[in-house]
Formats: C-alpha cells, sequence, structure tokens
C-alpha cells in the first residue's frame, strides 16, 4: 500500500508544479476576445514545450517508481545480468535481477522482443532472508 501511496503523491506533486507554470504560462499572455482571438506564436510554443515537459517528467516517475522496493520504498540495487538470446535453450532469456539490499525481495526483469508478456516480477523474501542460509549449518552432519 505504501508503494502505491508514494507513486500518488510524487504524481500530486508533479501535478501541482506542473498546474502552476501553466497558470503562471496564461498570466503572461492576455486573452483575447472571443471572435477575433488569435494566439500568438510564443504561447503556443510555450504551451506546447509544457505538455512535452510534463510528459517527459510522468516517464521518469513512473520509471523511478518501477525500479523502487515495495516494502521499503528504496531504489532497487545490484543489477545481474545472465541468460543469453544465442544460448537460449541452455541458459534461458536474458533477464536482469534487482535486488533490495535490505532484502525484503528481488525484481526480475526479463528482456523481450514483443509486448506480449509481463516483463517485470516482483518476488517478495520471507522477513528473515537468512534461514535458508541457517538452515544448512542446523541439520545434523551425517558422513558415513
Amino acid at each position: 500500500m505504501r508503494y502505491w501511496a508514494y507513486l500518488g503523491g510524487k504524481l500530486l506533486v508533479a501535478a501541482a508544479c506542473f498546474y502552476a507554470l501553466l497558470v503562471w504560462i496564461n498570466a503572461l499572455w492576455p486573452q483575447g476576445h472571443l471572435h477575433n482571438f488569435a494566439p500568438p506564436l510564443s504561447g503556443i510554443v510555450a504551451v506546447m514545450g509544457w505538455f512535452v515537459l510534463a510528459g517527459v517528467a510522468l516517464y521518469f516517475i513512473v520509471e523511478d517508481q518501477r525500479y523502487r522496493c515495495r516494502t521499503c520504498l528504496r531504489r532497487l540495487r545490484m543489477p545481474v545480468e545472465s541468460g543469453s538470446w544465442s544460448l537460449m535453450l541452455q541458459l534461458g532469456r536474458p533477464h536482469t535481477e534487482y535486488i533490495c539490499t535490505y532484502g525484503h525481495g528481488t525484481l526480475r526483469e526479463e528482456m523481450q522482443i514483443s509486448g506480449l508478456d509481463n516483463p517485470q516480477e516482483w518476488t517478495p523474501h520471507s522477513a528473515d532472508f537468512w534461514d535458508e542460509l541457517y538452515a544448512s549449518a542446523k541439520e545434523p552432519d551425517e558422513r558415513p
């Protein structure tokens, strides 16, 4: 839930900033009469620039959110690339895995050439990720 609230907060802050910028752009160019109004070219270019800037900001907000931990909202680190297109039958399709440095989960991002598959998969880890390492130490050593 925090993950989506953080995304909503970023979008609200960006929307407020871009709304204020649009109000400022509208204040620079006064409105004429409705029937004989021809907006100046500089005003049209300013609004087009505002639109492009808003689209780029939205892209970077979503792209930043994709690479955040779903639990603690920190940036995912340590990308590990594996697989190969030429050795796909032996190693599988190429993919990149990112991990949360605090052990909350792993993001697996598959490389794809078509848009049909879900390219990302979040795998949460257990609360105590050291259990797997300590499990082998707890078992009795049975050697013949």
